[in-house]
This record gives C-alpha cells, structure tokens and sequence, in this order.
C-alpha cells in the first residue's frame, strides 16, 4: 500500500492508494503542493517528495520538506502567479516575519 501526501498552503491531504493511478489523479487535482509518497503512513521512510504546479510534477525526488517549501517559494517568485501573490506575501511578511511592516492593502485585507 502507497500513502501520499498532498501539502497545500492550509491544509493536508492523505491518500491511501493501492496503484499509482490514483496517485497520479490526485495530483493532477492539485493547483499548488507538495507531496509526500510513503510505503505505509506511520512509517518514517519517504519514497519521494516533489512539488506539483497545476497538476503536474514540476520537481521530484527532494531530499526533503523544508528542501521543497524553500523550492516552492523560488518557483512562485519566477512563475509569479497572480493569484497566489498576495497569499506568498502574507506568509514570507508576517509568517516569516520578513518585512512585515511593509504589507500591500490586498494583504492587509486577508
């Protein structure tokens, strides 16, 4: 049995899969994440993390999570996609606290 994990910016999902086609439908349902691909759930060992973008695996094989947030703030600030600036921002601001007195009224409004 193969355990995936999606990572969204809020939320987590687990799916429990016997194929890869299921997998496979799960991401190409996801906008932007990064996934966690385990033999089984309460196991530690990881067979894949990557980073999807519009369904798709953009990046495979990362050594780990923090590894493919870090890869996920770089690719957002190449593709910039317009509706996600403003989420990226509040996380990087506040979160992160980088700059943090300096919000965009978008910003400010979430």
């Amino acid at each position: 049995m193969i355990w995936l994990t999606l990572v969204y910016l809020t939320l987590v999902c687990f799916v429990q899969s016997l194929d890869n086609n299921t997998i496979n439908e799960a991401i190409e349902d996801t906008t932007v994440g990064i996934y966690v691909v385990k033999e089984h759930a309460s196991s530690d060992e990881v067979e894949d993390i990557g980073i999807v973008l519009e369904g798709i695996k953009v990046v495979q094989d990362l050594d780990n999570v923090a590894l493919a947030v870090a890869m996920l703030f770089g690719l957002m600030y190449v593709l910039n996609p317009p509706d996600l600036r403003y989420t990226f921002e509040v996380i990087q601001k506040i979160w992160m606290e980088l700059d943090g007195g300096k919000l965009s009224n978008k910003a400010l409004a979430l």
